[in-house]
């Protein structure tokens, strides 16, 4: 699979598909998915930014990298010691890679020890690729595996990966993130809910890939799970500027402080207060947490977006209130606490239109 980063930092472990799918507008994905349709079945047109939400994007990355690189300090510290100095970091496609690349990045200038990482595809209702589990197992201890993302939402994908590893009883199921406001790992950079700025983009800074796919007609048995290579975006590539941008701010010289689980909050037990509140039949259309409403913004189509008010007016919440106002999207204050997340999306149940 080819991307735009370097064959040093990550192995992609996905089948090209490049020019096989016509990736669709939102508005007709969310008619097939809403329908019946799984969204693996499916590629997203990749969302074209306003010249002012990329400069909100550029405000993030200025502002926010150094929080981003501190969390990825915490969680590179927990993995090497608990994985007995010789991870292999194993990311899910597409928003772990970058988390994975700057963890790979921080052990090896840290510590010299250069980590095996691979990218893998897992999709909820359907799995982890394990093809592509099998071929890692192959060439690499079972214990040694390490699972990373980029941040927790309500955890579906953390239940998923549990689900999916039942048949690989040897590898450990914890996934490390940088940011948990779900309160579920202890694997984690920050349970605070921080902007990372990668979350505000798709392809142009996760190395130009789409999101997994996985349909019977192109995808074979023994096939890893597909992607495409977006090179029409190569002049708006900004893969390499985030890593950069973050791994400048990394700081070697001290030990990080773990971090403090909050007491009393579970993110589930949020959603579905959430799902209470505003009447909300599947606790699936609920994205809290400032990556998952952004991802709402981009690339499905948006009911309306509730914040938590101890956050309206923060900084990191800009291009949400950006993206909204672009969209015609109501933004109101939850009317139910929201614990550490900032903010939720909530999808829109086309049949209600």
């Amino acid at each position: 699979m080819h991307s735009s980063y370097s064959n040093n930092d990550v192995e992609l472990l996905l089948k090209d598909i490049t020019g096989l799918v016509t990736p669709l507008p939102a508005e007709i994905r969310e008619k097939y998915i809403q329908s019946g349709t799984h969204y693996c079945e499916m590629l997203p047109l990749e969302y074209k930014p306003s010249e002012q939400y990329m400069q909100l994007y550029l405000h993030a990355l200025t502002h926010y990298a150094k929080a981003t690189a501190e969390a990825v300090e915490v969680v590179s510290e927990i993995i090497f010691s608990r994985k007995n100095r010789c991870p292999v970091i194993v990311s899910l496609a597409r928003a772990g890679i970058p988390i994975g690349i700057l963890i790979k990045r921080y052990l090896f200038n840290k510590y010299n020890v250069s980590v095996p990482h691979y990218a893998v595809s897992i999709i909820r209702g359907r799995g982890i690729d394990k093809n592509a589990i099998k071929f890692i197992l192959a060439r690499h201890k079972a214990q040694d595996i390490q699972f990373v993302d980029g941040w927790i939402g309500k955890g579906a994908i953390i239940r998923q990966l549990c689900n999916a590893l039942e048949d690989f009883p040897d590898i450990g199921r914890e996934l490390a993130v940088v940011s948990d406001p779900a309160n579920i790992t202890a694997l984690c950079g920050t349970h605070e809910d921080i902007l990372i700025p990668s979350s505000c983009l798709n392809a142009t800074v996760t190395g130009l890939i789409s999101r997994t796919f996985l349909r019977k007609d192109i995808i074979g048995e023994n096939d890893f799970h597909g992607a495409a290579f977006y090179a029409e975006l190569k002049d708006e590539d900004l893969s390499e500027q985030f890593l950069e941008s973050v791994q400048k701010w990394f700081s070697y010289d001290k030990s990080p402080l773990l971090p403090v689980a909050p007491e009393n909050i579970n993110g589930m037990d949020i959603v579905r207060n959430i799902a209470a509140e505003y009447n909300v039949s599947d606790i699936n259309f609920i994205k809290p947490g400032i990556g998952e409403a952004t991802r709402v913004l981009l690339r499905r189509i948006p009911w309306k977006i509730i914040v938590n008010e101890k956050y309206s007016r923060s900084d990191e919440l800009k291009h949400i209130y950006r993206l909204s106002q672009e969209k015609s999207v109501p933004v109101e204050i939850s009317s139910v606490p929201l614990g550490c997340y900032k903010v939720c999306g909530i999808i829109k149940k086309l049949s209600d239109v």
